[in-house]
């Protein structure tokens, strides 16, 4: 049988939101090895807030430089990479973390882990690049948000939550630039990559994992479509 791949963009704040989320993991593990009996994953790790604090640190120690601010938000995203790869087991994942998407790359098992690449993007334009490499249809961006609004409903009390929406709306909201340690739905360079691929991303609030289930199975589910 061939299998579908599926790409889920595991947002850090879901893996640490403030500490490790360990509970959030051993479901995440659960949900993850369902899957695979249709489908083979690539799961893409964040730095979340261990990425945060380090990045405030080094700005307080009158660090500057974009670049060196996102490699360290970038090996934040190594040791969360790590974690997952480790609690689900080799057995099933490939043996070492990804971190370059254009690199030879075996995927014999049912589960590839990645994590951060290079300075001048998030991890979401990872998840897009190995999407577009092992032609994967969908792409689930998980984090501690339900929907894409249509401003930041933290700032704002009548922001509109968006169910459907094109890759055109979405870069309207998200700009172009990005920024170390950006809060935003979607990497604008990553959205930019996924406009040109026609990729189709399911948005999930990350502890909603029978909708990580229902979207990688083109079943409904509660969030943002982007298409």
């Amino acid at each position: 049988m061939v299998r579908d791949i599926a790409v889920i963009s595991l947002g850090g704040s879901m893996v640490v939101p403030k500490d490790i989320d360990v509970d959030f993991l051993k479901h995440f593990r659960e949900i993850a090895c369902s899957l695979i009996v249709d489908h083979k994953l690539i799961i893409v790790c964040g730095g979340g807030m261990t990425a945060r604090n380090y990045q405030t640190a080094a700005r307080t120690l009158d660090v500057q430089s974009d670049p060196e601010l996102d490699w360290i938000g970038i090996k934040a995203t190594y040791l969360n990479a790590e974690l997952v790869r480790a609690m689900i087991g080799s057995d099933i994942t490939e043996a070492k973390v990804v971190t370059d998407p254009t690199a030879d790359l075996d995927f014999k098992k049912d589960i590839i882990v990645a994590a951060g690449w290079k300075p001048g993007c998030s991890t979401d334009f990872d998840a897009v690049l190995l999407a577009e490499r092992f032609g994967a249809k969908r792409l689930v961006n998980m984090s501690n948000v339900d929907y894409v609004y249509d401003k930041d409903p933290k700032k704002f009390s009548d922001a509109k939550k968006i169910e459907k929406m094109t890759w055109s709306e979405l870069r309207k909201i998200v700009g172009d630039e990005w920024s170390p340690g950006l809060n935003a739905p979607f990497d604008p360079i990553a959205a930019k990559k996924a406009q040109k691929l026609g990729l189709v991303v399911g948005m999930i609030k990350g502890d909603d994992l029978k909708g990580l289930a229902n979207f990688i199975k083109g079943e409904e589910f509660k969030g943002t479509i982007i298409s």
